[in-house]
């Protein structure tokens, strides 16, 4: 505890059991106390803070009123678990979040028995609660389970068929919806303008009134009418969507008012069935720059907390910004183009081509499978769909980008931002698989490119192709090629010969072109920078072949499977027989830390892909000397 201001509650409360040894009338001021703990080590550490900050009262309230860890309590995404982390034993360590071989980000299981559910994809935690909820009906356990989910994840189809499951076996959970008007964006869809109506409903609003006029006079019963409010909240809606589902819906309710939230926790621990509970929050909660633009400080790099002001990100244009000044540039050009996101219009650089072609701009919310069908039907009707998505989130539609997609071989432009290694947020969204996915499907043409230039002429390439075209890249800035405004189609299937050599050939797929040129330097080794990985450019891997004698390709993204194993496939083929060492990620789950980091641990930097060299030529020079 390393704040000015002295903490008088938070230091002795290191586990849930401390927390309901307070008494109730303490909560708000421990709230308080934790938001500013929270400010202040995510000021250093950086991190999801806007969706942290609007869930401390409901964090506080759900470890007080149920028994955790043996009742569950199941997170979705994970963005909002760092008041839950701060509670459960790992205050002390919070100044190590997101950092190599700190605290996680998300919730992971193996950090603690408080995490019952790893999370960092959306959608999940009423899926994995009822599955809980199931197991614990199976073996006559009394424990209780609670799923929270925010209204961004359940305009995700996942979510609601786990509701449609739980509700129909009347299972033993409560879903607590935590509706902030939010995802990463604003929420978006038919489902937040439903709960806009809930909570604006002229019903709702007049029943509530009145009651306070007639029944103040009489001030039992108010305060009776006071404390099961969220009850009768419940009754005057009763054909609410989620009551049709098979759930008792309670709610709406003030998710910042903790005395009301403990009440209503406690009437609804002692239920049974399926209960759903609406939790209305805001984000940024009581942190003055992150409410007055929550998208802005969803995820922070360390800042002051004073001011609020984020330490400068590094100088040079990122491949996010290339592909948004891209997106706006092609449109202007071409009126059949349409921008999809699943809710990350902030992250994938879609921010001024929502101002500019607000009619061509398309945010589906949380939900990847839609927006990969949604794109495949405007281009079976003439369109050119661009979907700008993050790599470990298109995995979630792989059955739509094969069947709805590549099947048909439909001209939709994947623009796959976050590939690769992307440091702090750790295993859930390193994008480490799509060239492996990618390369297998019949029709796709799949990019990665070395530069910035490079990516702005591959988009455009996969623009201009007649079928599913995809172009991976890095988060952050690349080697800090100027990018030129012309467009101009690469040839498909053709590589780029950067460096001749002797001996030695080193295949560079996309952003490791430049510590590759840097290793093969030393070494007088040829240097290509191979540009598709999907048309693989066959004659120059042949003539390689037959005229080096050690091929080392190197790729950000798993080695099984993936760009190198494209050309020992070739090679194979072809019957050539030549060395071959793949070098990329490896076959494991990769921790977190900053990208440099991760790549130097993986030997993908300068310094590893010279050890690599090294190492190999010795073995041969053994072999010759023998």
């Amino acid at each position: 505890m390393t704040s000015e201001t002295p903490y008088r509650l938070l230091p002795n409360v290191n586990l849930p059991a401390d927390l309901r040894q307070l008494d109730a009338d303490d909560l708000p001021e421990l709230a308080g106390e934790l938001r500013r703990y929270l400010i202040e080590t995510v000021s250093k550490t950086g991190g999801h803070l806007s969706s942290s900050l609007g869930v401390v009262e409901l964090t506080i309230a759900l470890h007080y009123v149920f028994d955790t860890p043996a009742d569950r309590l199941v997170w979705d995404v994970g963005h909002q678990t760092y008041p839950h982390k701060i509670l459960t034993g790992r205050r002390e360590r919070m100044f190590t979040l997101r950092q190599k071989d700190g605290l996680a980000g998300f919730a992971r299981r193996d950090e603690s028995e408080y995490d019952t559910f790893g999370a960092g994809h959306s959608s999940t935690s009423v899926s994995a609660a009822l599955g809980m909820a199931v197991a614990a009906a199976r073996t006559a356990s009394e424990r209780k389970v609670v799923a929270v989910i925010g209204d961004g994840a359940l305009s995700a189809g996942m979510a609601f068929e786990a509701l449609n499951n739980a509700g129909s076996q009347d299972a033993d959970i409560l879903v607590v919806l935590n509706d902030n008007d939010m995802s990463i964006s604003p929420n978006v869809g038919a489902m937040s303008n439903y709960l806009t109506r809930i909570l604006s409903g002229k019903v709702f609003t007049s029943v509530r009134e009145g009651s306070k006029t007639v029944l103040s006079t009489v001030p039992p019963m108010w305060k009776f009418a006071k404390r099961w409010e969220e009850h009768v909240k419940g009754m005057i809606m009763p054909s609410t969507l989620f009551e049709e589902m098979g759930f008792n819906y309670y709610g709406p309710i003030d998710g910042h008012d903790l005395p009301t939230l403990v009440r209503t926790l406690r009437n609804l621990r002692g239920q049974k069935g399926a209960r759903f509970l609406h939790v209305v929050t805001r984000k940024g909660k009581g942190y003055e720059p992150a409410e007055g633009d929550p998208c802005v400080y969803h995820g922070v790099t360390p800042f002051d907390p004073t001011t609020g002001k984020m330490e400068k990100k590094p100088s040079g244009k990122t491949y996010t910004q290339v592909f948004g000044e891209w997106l706006c540039d092609m449109a202007t050009r071409d009126v059949r183009l349409v921008g999809i996101t699943p809710a990350m219009r902030e992250g994938s650089g879609m921010v001024e081509f929502s101002k500019r072609f607000e009619n061509r701009y398309f945010d589906v919310g949380i939900a990847e499978q839609h927006a990969l069908t949604f794109a495949a039907g405007l281009a079976a009707d003439g369109m050119r769909p661009v979907v700008a998505i993050y790599s470990t989130f298109l995995q979630r539609a792989y059955d739509q980008l094969i069947h709805d997609i590549c099947l048909q071989n439909l001209p939709v432009l994947f623009a796959i931002d976050r590939a690769g290694v992307v440091g702090p947020d750790g295993p859930t969204h390193h994008g480490t698989f799509d060239l492996s996915y990618l390369r297998c499907l019949p029709n796709m043409v799949v990019m990665a490119p070395s530069d910035e230039n490079e990516c702005r002429q591959m988009l455009y390439t996969g623009f201009m192709h007649d079928g599913p075209a995809a172009v991976r890249y890095p988060r952050g800035p690349g080697s800090g090629m100027p990018v030129e405004s012309d467009m101009q189609a690469l040839p498909l299937g053709k590589a780029e010969l950067r460096r001749k050599g002797s001996r030695i050939a080193l295949l560079a797929f996309g952003s490791l072109l430049q510590p590759a040129l840097e290793a093969g330097g030393a070494f007088n080794a040829t240097v290509v920078n191979m540009r598709f990985v999907k048309p693989l450019d066959e004659a120059l891997i042949n003539e390689l072949a037959r005229t080096h004698e050690l091929l080392i390709t190197l790729e950000e993204n798993a080695v099984t499977g993936g760009a190198g194993s494209a050309v020992n496939e070739y090679l194979a083929a072809a019957n050539l027989a030549v060395r071959v060492v793949n070098l990329g990620l490896p076959d494991e789950f990769l921790g977190q830390g900053s990208r440099e980091e991760m790549l130097a641990e993986c030997g993908l930097d300068t310094a590893g892909i010279r050890r690599t060299i090294l190492r190999h030529t010795a073995q041969t020079g053994a072999r010759d000397a023998g």
